[in-house]
């Protein structure tokens, strides 16, 4: 029996004329058609997908049942509702011309980032910690991450490791991203890094010194560094609350660095005609769009948007990584691209002499194999989501960003921001301003507040201090 659930790409228009039960059931019968869908795959149940698409459950009940009687799905009893046996059409989709090749050059220094305390000091010292990029770590299957490490002790070492990564764990994150982000790969489009910024590291070097790179702002000051230290003239591209703003970006970029699913820190979630406004201006530019799939695994009461690879693969790099999922200390990402972008990584890194461990790569392949890491997932999206709640229902009125990852935004007046950091760190909370996120001067002002590392306990008693600070510096 399928160890898995898949979640189907499906996009719904509510301003459209199409009702929405012919917009799903045409949705998944494209899906099983292309192959997006497989035969065999289950799919979510008629309560779990109508909540996971903001829509009632008989239009999803509707949809299976029109599918039902299509030959498209096949129930079985007390098991749910499966894909049927089909013959998958070809993919139709066009090719567009590469990017053009442009060669690796030296590294320059990237810009100082202040440091934080380390988790073992914070502990010590009885500080919540409300730093953002930090997930839970205590959660784990505890059992599931032993067999995990102990099948890695076992495999023999190679004298000639991939510089790709290992196969079999590359065929598992194809499936896994197939599955989760609707994106059609296979093992010759991913690398295994480790980590984001490793990958963002490798197209730096493949880009090359002297290109205009546009970086959010205000966005992810640790993108600003890694490429301005492969020799790129940052560009900043300004933001709204739905994310980057298409229509401020100039023409004379080489590459876009974007976080699309949860744009950091503001939190919007990039709407479909911007994505595909984006990519229209990459494909008349020449751009490369590198996408940062930040926090994409957790949501909250909102359907899951396509990842802009899967839109248009020839256009775009994905970036993923388990650091916020698993553990920091992991040290598992990858990169996906078309066969001939990724070749060109591939040859940077072995020039680079760059390399993901193996032990860590055996060992996460496992948890993807027994189905442990979409176990894991959604435990941690039912704790996310009450420690998101908590932080909505004490501070609510100003926090933006709340639908989705493990940060929110808490806007405050500029002569605010200090006072309430202050004050939070007078009893113990450690929390961080929006300063080192913009390009210059910041133009966005409050505290991003990450609620992964916290337990609801200490998340709980924090809310409440920054309630009464924000009382006593902000009021309205």
């Amino acid at each position: 029996m399928p160890r898995h659930v898949t979640e189907p790409p499906v996009r719904l228009d509510r301003s459209a004329t199409v009702p929405l039960t012919a917009q799903l059931s045409g949705e998944l019968r494209e899906a099983m058609s292309s192959g997006a869908l497989r035969a065999g795959e289950r799919l979510p149940s008629s309560r779990a997908l109508a909540t996971q698409l903001g829509v009632s459950r008989t239009v999803v009940t509707d949809a299976y049942q029109q599918l039902y009687a299509e030959g498209w799905l096949d129930g079985r009893h007390g098991s749910g509702t499966f894909v049927a046996e089909h013959e998958p059409l070809p993919d139709r989709r066009e090719g567009l011309p590469a990017a053009p090749e442009r060669r690796a050059g030296p590294q320059r220094e990237a810009e100082t980032v202040r440091g934080h305390p380390s988790r073992e000091q914070l502990r010590r010292d009885a500080v919540v910690n409300l730093l953002p990029g930090a997930p839970w770590v205590h959660g784990h299957d505890r059992a599931a991450l032993r067999r995990a490490w102990r099948h890695a002790a076992e495999q023999p070492p190679s004298d000639a490791p991939d510089p790709r990564g290992r196969p079999e764990l590359r065929a598992l994150l194809a499936e896994h991203l197939r599955r989760t982000r609707g994106v059609r790969v296979g093992p010759e489009n991913i690398l295994v890094t480790r980590g984001t910024g490793n990958g963002l590291d490798l197209v730096g070097a493949v880009l090359g010194p002297g290109i205009r790179a546009g970086v959010e702002d205000p966005g992810y000051g640790r993108a600003r560094s890694i490429l301005a230290a492969r020799g790129a003239e940052i560009v900043p591209c300004p933001v709204d609350h739905d994310g980057i703003r298409t229509e401020d970006l100039p023409d004379d970029l080489s590459v876009v660095y974007t976080t699309p699913a949860h744009q950091y820190p503001l939190g919007g979630r990039l709407p479909l005609p911007r994505r595909e406004r984006l990519l229209a201006w990459a494909r008349r530019t020449g751009a490369l769009v590198v996408e940062d799939d930040y926090d994409a695994e957790f949501r909250y009461d909102v359907a899951p948007l396509p990842a802009l690879y899967g839109l248009d693969p020839e256009r775009v790099v994905l970036l993923g990584t388990l650091s916020k999922t698993l553990d920091p200390d992991l040290g598992i990402g990858w990169i996906v691209a078309e066969p001939a972008l990724l070749q060109r990584l591939v040859r940077a890194r072995t020039e680079l002499s760059d390399r993901t461990s193996g032990p860590p790569q055996a060992a996460t392949a496992l948890l993807l194999e027994r189905g442990d890491l979409d176990r894991h997932l959604r435990r941690m999206r039912l704790e996310y989501a009450r420690r998101r709640s908590l932080l909505v229902e004490h501070l609510g009125p100003r926090l933006t960003g709340d639908t989705a990852g493990l940060h929110v935004l808490l806007r405050l007046p500029e002569a605010a921001v200090a006072p309430v950091i202050r004050a939070a760190a007078e009893e113990g909370v450690l929390v961080e301003d929006t300063s080192r996120t913009s390009h210059g001067a910041p133009t966005v002002h409050g505290l991003v507040i990450g609620y992964g590392s916290a337990d609801r306990g200490e998340l709980r008693r924090a809310c409440r201090v920054l309630a009464r600070a924000v009382e006593r510096y902000a009021r309205a």
